[in-house]
C-alpha cells in the first residue's frame, strides 16, 4: 500500500517514517496537502540511480577518446526520438 503522510510525521514519527523505508517501500510527503517529497531508503536510492551513473561513466571514458561533441539540442533530440519511436 502507498504510504502517503503529511510532512510533519517525518519530525514526529520518524521511527514510523524510517521502519516503513527500511521494508524497501518509499514514504510519500505532503505539505498542506500537495506532494513536496518522497523518503527512500539509501539502497532504493541506489538502486534508481546505479545505472545512471553507469552511463555518464561511460559517457565520460567516450568523451576522453573522441573529439566529438554534441549541443544539447541534438542529445535531447535524440533522446526524444528514442522515447517516441522517431
Amino acid at each position: 500500500m502507498i504510504q502517503i503522510r503529511p510532512v510533519s510525521d517525518l519530525r514526529n514519527k520518524f521511527p514510523e517514517i524510517e521502519a516503513i523505508v527500511n521494508e524497501g517501500k518509499p514514504v510519500y510527503l505532503t505539505k498542506n496537502g500537495y506532494g513536496a517529497m518522497v523518503v527512500l531508503s539509501l539502497e532504493e536510492y541506489a538502486s534508481l540511480t546505479d545505472s545512471v551513473e553507469v552511463k555518464l561513466d561511460e559517457a565520460d571514458r567516450q568523451a576522453a577518446i573522441s573529439g566529438e561533441r554534441l549541443s544539447h539540442e541534438t542529445v535531447f533530440g535524440n533522446a526524444r526520438s528514442a522515447i517516441h519511436g522517431k
